[in-house]
C-alpha cells in the first residue's frame, strides 16, 4: 500500500497535471491557495489562478461568469465556506443556470481536527445534494481524487467535489480500478449485510469486514464516491442479496449518504438501513486522531453498525 496522502493534496496535484491537457480550465481561491493545494496549480499557470481573497461569495460568482464565458472554473475554499457560507450564491448563480463550476471544497469532515466545529463541515454533502442538477463526488483517495477531478473537467454542468486534510491510505492502487461519476464499485462480495462507504470511511469499511469475517459474518462492501446521482440499482442490487444495509460517512447521519441510500431503498426494496457517522451533533476541537475515535469514525464503530442492522433482519 503506497504512503498516505490526503485527498486535497491529490486535488492539488491533478489540477497542476490536467492544466496541461485542459486549456480551458482556470482555478479561483479564497485566499486559501496554501492549505486547499489550489497553490501547485497557481505556480505552474499563474495567468489561469484568481485569488479573490476572503470573499467566498463573490469567489462563486466570478466562476458563474467564467463558466458563462466558456472557461471550466475550479473555485475552492473549505467546505464550510463553500457548502455553508455561499449556499445562496451556488444554488441561485450556479445551480439554477446549471453552469458548468466545479467546486473543490476541502477540509470537510470531523478529520479536519483542531480548527473545532466551526469548520468541521458535516453538513455539505447534505445541503449540496437537494440542488438540482448538483453532482456530488467524495473520493475515499489520493487515486479517487485525481480521477474525480477529471471526471470533472469533463462533465459540463455543476459538481462538488468534497476533499480532506487529514492524510489517508491509498486504497485504490489496482490497474482494474475505473472511475466513474454515478457509479459504485463493489470492493468486496459479501452475503449477510452490505456496507455502503463513502470518502475515508470505505478504508475502514474494509477493515470493519475483516473482522466481521473473523465472527464469521460476511460483508458486502461497496465504495459509493458518487453520492447524487446516487447508484440506486447497484445498491438495490446488494439489498436484495444481503437483507441488511450499514451506510458509513464521515458526515451526519442526516441528509448526506445515509439519508441518500433509505431514500433509494425504501420505495423499491425496504431493508433495514444503519447508519453511521455523526449522529447529528457539532463536532469538537482535539487532534484529528482522537475525534475520529471520539466519534467512532472507524471499523470498530462500523462493526457495533453491522451487528444492531443483523438483529432487525427478517
Amino acid at each position: 500500500m503506497a504512503d498516505k496522502i490526503a485527498t486535497r493534496e491529490a486535488y492539488g496535484n491533478a489540477l497542476a497535471d490536467l492544466g496541461s491537457i485542459y486549456n480551458d480550465v482556470v482555478v479561483l481561491d479564497a485566499d486559501l491557495a496554501a492549505a486547499t493545494k489550489t497553490g501547485i496549480f497557481k505556480k505552474k499557470f499563474p495567468e489561469r489562478f484568481f485569488d479573490c481573497g476572503i470573499a467566498e461569495n463573490n469567489m462563486f460568482g466570478v466562476a458563474a461568469g467564467l463558466a458563462a464565458s466558456g472557461k471550466i472554473p475550479f473555485a475552492s475554499t473549505f467546505a464550510m465556506f463553500a457548502a455553508g457560507r455561499s449556499f445562496d450564491q451556488v444554488r441561485n448563480s450556479i445551480g439554477y443556470p446549471h453552469l458548468n463550476v466545479k467546486i473543490a471544497a476541502t477540509h470537510a469532515g470531523i478529520s479536519v481536527g483542531e480548527d473545532g466545529a466551526t469548520h468541521q463541515c458535516n453538513e455539505d454533502l447534505a445541503l449540496m445534494r437537494t440542488i438540482p442538477g448538483m453532482v456530488v463526488i467524495n473520493p475515499s483517495d489520493a487515486i479517487e481524487a485525481r480521477c474525480a477531478v477529471e471526471a470533472a473537467i469533463k462533465y459540463v454542468g455543476p459538481v462538488y467535489m468534497r476533499f480532506g486534510r487529514l492524510a489517508v491510505s491509498v486504497i485504490n492502487d489496482n490497474p482494474e480500478y475505473k472511475f466513474e461519476i454515478g457509479k459504485g464499485i463493489t470492493l468486496a462480495k459479501g452475503t449477510d449485510v452490505t456496507i455502503v462507504a463513502t470518502g475515508i470511511m470505505v478504508e475502514q469499511a474494509l477493515i470493519a469486514r475483516e473482522m466481521l469475517a473473523s465472527e464469521g459474518i460476511s460483508a458486502e462492501v461497496i465504495n459509493i464516491h458518487t453520492i447524487k446521482p446516487l447508484d440506486t440499482e447497484l445498491i438495490v442490487a446488494s439489498a436484495q442479496q444481503t437483507g441488511a444495509i450499514v451506510t458509513t460517512e464521515e458526515h451526519n447521519i442526516i441528509g448526506g449518504l445515509g439519508g441518500a441510500v433509505c431514500e433509494a431503498v425504501s420505495g423499491i426494496c425496504p431493508v433495514p438501513v444503519v447508519r453511521h457517522g455523526v449522529e447529528d451533533v457539532f463536532g469538537k476541537s482535539a487532534p484529528a486522531k482522537d475525534l475520529i475515535e471520539h466519534f467512532s469514525l472507524n471499523a470498530k464503530g462500523i462493526v457495533e453498525k453491522v451487528k444492531l442492522a443483523l438483529t432487525m433482519k427478517i
